[in-house]
């Protein structure tokens, strides 16, 4: 099948849109305006088709290979034994190592292929490649450890595998020449070349993969094999040098009878040096003619592909966008404290230098002192918001005997630093400036802090005291700063509705919580960074945010995708709810509706204008209280004004003469409020939890026995109005036996529950249609709908309600607590509520619109995104491929190597590329169909 992809452009350069052409023989067509039914129905389809799992197989013995395994646990045993003899070889008495040999077998190899066991000579001679492995010797009916250097075998450097240097270079430390590799602490005898054209020690130690440890008379080295394992281990486990150090003495020693001589504070070393060395390796400062010396800050980070880096990834006239499109470009940015990744006063960097100089991610360490010395006795501002104590406490908490109390950073720009004390605004201010140095050209920034409702008030002001090499110009920048959604509820209502991701334009479904889910990274490397050296400590830490960095990168296609899958349906689903409430709104207030849209979007445009999230009646918020509508007259009651009507009710009958009541003091009017008062009492004892201490035990009990006289003295009244709950109440506790019954558990027996036994209460009832549905969906509110719904649905037909169930729908929990909006809102009625709701109808209409808007940004910026990453790959791969031809002035070995390494890094970022195309392409993007846009696209990305 043949389909043909697409991409207009608008004229400025800027992707429009994506467009399909697909034979109308694979995929049927089908028209959103003419059957929107239909099309919602074919894509609920698709994208089941596409994100659901795949069909359970049937489950077989295999699906256990544990219990297979058990019957077999014997076999596997008496295998393990048999290699503790000489197995197959049992009965030669001839080395078959080679032609001719007549030697004893006596020795085995533990790391070669196979149990073969050969003769001292073959065995020298077959290991002269694999110098390192480690053998056992049949000796007194057993095996015993040897070594390959207690059989004589010498390694010669400086020449190929076989032959011999006229004049080696051999001393004393050379015959106990001591080597970490993978399998253990190997101790070898080493002969250096020393002929005219010898390269140096450590020189031609690195040529056989071997790291020495120091550049002047090594006296040992590691394998690059075992630097290189430790280095993804301890990425992927959080392993300390130390804890890699004892297992390689307990593989060679296990006994602590011949420990091998201590190279813990070499391999220490060693590692450091290896981490930076492969750094420089791969972000080509090996290509660089300048060297080494040239690296610049922040050149050695790993790059986000997804976000937006000019001249790399953006397409051309980005800058040039027009206030619709320009948020699609601008950059996220996340600041958060980590006071876990604290460091002890120990060492200096005299003692302990680091090796980055702020090449990575944690900023330079003089520039950082210098700001701190010059800027950093400012007194800190206390919060105006709810008590933060990062921001209360900078100046009070403990750092006794602490170098560092914490670390900092801003996610996707890549800086990491430690804090001198507390969450100081001083301290984030030198994170941030140094962040904005690297993406001063982009125009939109999306400053995410959780408290950027403090430290965003003065920034400004504070910048201007800071030197200059930090400072940005923000005349033509359009900065917005918001709190993490996580942190956003422990702020006032002021802020919850300013800082908000949910509610402000261009956020997408951002959450700003990414330095948390950093964090849970490289938290369980504070155990052993608190206890390094300044130097040790950053580079480390580099070392860990680069990997984590890059993991992130070379899973950016299955993640973007995942995303896209959530997005696209949910985009649609709140849309299509947002349009039903609007369309409800609009037929019964089109002039408000119309108010409160122009509202927003001046606000939208400028954030200074009046909030129109934010309440503007006497009451903070309608939601907070507990009001009820019914379904004639639309007015809306509380439960307090159903009394007041009842008490209303009852002084007009008593004015014409009519007197229901048939007790001195209590009328039937007083009797059903005093009932339902009666209720919540008992609601709230029985939802008291069971372990508590004595003295809230003490006060449940008063409230039992002052509740049980309640109910007696109430139960004595109903007798007079309702005579039937006698013989209701005496049924039930005949079939109940003697078991009395608590004051909470006590049933009542109001006139919603007597409607088939007894008509007493159909003078009494007047009222009690006002408990209708709730308008406040949380808490209490939904459980007393519920039970008024119950209420009604015995009482309905003496009410003479016989529609009341398309009135009163069932309230569900998940329409309470939904992602989506609830049906409460779209009922028809709900907004001729009177004034009392309109705040409320005015707030939910925009959150529901703010709603469906973020996830149609969501699903933009997860396309955008996909089409940077790959354009971000290919001019990576384009640099590699300028980076081979750089320098020229090397030998010719030399020069092979730094083009070979530049080619494998550029097929690499294309390899990733196309694997991500691959994976992206055929998804099937079908925009919403309440937006009136095209039915059919895919997502197919224009070519980079």
């Amino acid at each position: 099948m043949q389909t043909n992809y697409t991409c207009s452009q608008t004229n400025d350069g800027i992707a429009s849109g994506l467009q399909l052409e697909v034979p109308s023989q694979t995929r049927p067509e089908f028209n959103f305006d003419d059957n929107l039914d239909a099309a919602y129905t074919a894509y609920d389809d698709h994208i089941a088709d596409t994100t659901s799992e795949p069909t359970k197989r049937k489950r077989t013995a295999g699906d256990n290979p544990l219990l297979l395994w058990v019957p077999e646990r014997e076999t596997f045993l008496l295998e393990l034994l048999r290699l503790d003899g000489r197995g197959d070889y049992i009965f030669d008495q001839v080395c078959e190592g080679r032609d001719g040999c007549q030697g004893y077998p006596d020795y085995r190899c533990r790391d070669c292929f196979g149990t073969a066991l050969y003769c001292k000579g073959c065995t020298l001679a077959r290991h002269q490649e694999s110098p390192l492995h480690r053998l056992q010797h049949w000796v007194n009916g057993h095996f015993e450890n040897a070594s390959l250097k207690s059989l004589g075998l010498r390694i010669q450097l400086g020449h190929r595998v076989g032959e011999r240097c006229y004049n080696p270079v051999s001393t004393a430390f050379h015959e106990d020449f001591v080597v970490l590799d993978i399998n253990g602490v190997h101790s070898v005898a080493v002969d250096f070349c020393g002929c005219e054209t010898a390269q140096s020690p450590p020189t031609q130690l690195l040529r056989v993969r071997w790291f020495p440890a120091t550049s002047l008379h090594p006296k040992t080295a590691a394998m690059f094999r075992l630097l290189h394992h430790f280095h993804i281990l301890t990425f992927e486990s959080k392993a300390s040098a130390f804890e890699c150090w004892q297992t390689l003495s307990r593989l060679s020693d296990n006994s602590g009878i011949n420990r091998p001589k201590d190279r813990y504070e070499a391999l220490l070393r060693m590692i450091k040096e290896w981490r930076n060395l492969t750094l420089l390796k791969r972000f080509g400062r090996g290509h660089d003619p300048e060297g080494i010396s040239a690296t610049q800050p922040g050149s050695c980070a790993v790059l986000c592909p997804a976000c937006p880096q000019p001249r790399k990834n953006l397409p051309q006239g980005w800058e040039d966008a027009s206030p619709e499109k320009r948020w699609l470009y601008g950059i996220f940015l996340a600041i958060d404290a980590n006071f876990r990744l604290a460091r002890k006063n120990v060492s200096s960097d005299a003692v302990d230098p680091g090796l980055r100089n702020g090449w990575s991610y944690v900023v330079e360490e003089k520039g950082y002192k210098t700001f701190l010395n010059e800027v950093g006795k400012q007194p800190q501002e206390k919060s105006t918001c709810t008590s933060h104590n990062a921001v209360n406490l900078a100046e009070t908490k403990n750092s006794r005997g602490l170098a560092a109390t914490g670390a900092g950073t801003v996610d996707c720009a890549r800086h990491n630093f430690k804090l001198t004390k507390g969450e100081k605004y001083v301290n984030m201010d030198y994170l941030f400036c140094s962040t904005i140095q690297y993406a001063k050209e982009l125009l939109v920034f999306n400053i995410s802090y959780d408290i950027a409702c403090q430290w965003s008030k003065n920034l400004q002001e504070r910048m201007r005291k800071y030197p200059d090499h930090i400072r940005f110009n923000r005349s033509n920048k359009f900065i917005t700063f918001l709190v993490p959604k996580f942190h956003l509820p422990a702020h006032i209502l002021a802020c919850q509705i300013t800082y908000s991701h949910n509610l402000i334009r261009g956020m997408g479904r951002t959450d700003g919580e990414a330095p948390e889910r950093g964090w849970a990274n490289i938290n369980p490397v504070a155990t052993s960074t608190r206890e390094m050296g300044p130097g040790s400590r950053r580079d480390t830490l580099d070392d860990h945010f680069g990997d984590f960095n890059w993991k992130k990168l070379t899973n950016l296609g299955v993640s973007l995708l995942r995303k896209l899958k959530v997005a696209i349906p949910e985009r649609d689903q709140h849309q299509r709810d947002f349009h039903e409430f609007d369309n409800t709104l609009v037929a019964e207030r089109p002039e408000e509706v119309s108010r409160w849209k122009i509202a927003i979007e001046e606000w939208e445009v400028d954030m200074s204008m009046t909030n129109p999230f934010g309440a503007t009646t006497t009451s903070e918020s309608v939601f907070h209280t507990e009001r009820y509508l019914t379904d004639n007259d639309h007015v809306a009651m509380t439960q307090a004004s159903v009394r007041l009507s009842l008490s209303q009710n009852e002084a007009e009958d008593l004015e014409r003469g009519v007197d229901h009541s048939l007790h001195s003091e209590i009328s039937p009017t007083v009797l059903i409020s005093t009932g339902i008062g009666i209720e919540e009492e008992q609601r709230d004892i029985s939802a008291l939890g069971a372990h508590s201490t004595d003295l809230q035990r003490s006060k449940i009990q008063d409230r039992m026995n002052t509740l049980q006289r309640k109910v007696e003295q109430w139960c004595q009244v109903q007798l007079l109005y309702m005579p039937s709950v006698s013989r209701i109440r005496t049924t039930r506790s005949s079939s109940s036996g003697t078991f009395e019954e608590k004051a909470h558990e006590i049933n009542l027996l109001l006139p919603s529950e007597l409607k088939q036994h007894t008509r007493d209460a159909d003078a009494n009832i007047r009222g009690q249609r006002a408990n209708t549905r709730a308008s406040a969906v949380i808490g209490k509110a939904a459980d007393r709908y519920r039970r008024a719904r119950n209420a009604l649905k015995n009482l309905h037909e003496t009410l003479g309600e016989h529609h009341w169930q398309e009135v009163f729908p069932i309230l569900e929990q998940a329409h309470v607590r939904s992602m989506t909006l609830s049906w409460i809102w779209k009922t028809h009625g709900v907004s001729a509520a009177g004034e009392v709701l309109t705040d409320a109808l005015r707030i939910e209409w925009c959150k529901a619109r703010a709603c469906a808007n973020r996830w149609m940004e969501e699903v933009q910026l997860l396309l955008e995104e996909m089409r940077r990453v790959r354009a971000f790959l290919s001019w990576h791969a384009m640099w590699w491929d300028e980076q081979a031809d750089r320098r020229v002035e090397l030998p010719a070995a030399e020069t092979e190597g730094i083009k070979g390494y530049a080619r494998r890094q550029a097929a690499l970022r294309r390899s990733i590329r196309d694997a991500f195309t691959a994976m992206w392409d055929g998804f099937v993007v079908t925009p919403s169909a309440a937006t009136g846009i095209e039915t059919s696209a895919l997502l197919m990305l224009p070519p980079v």
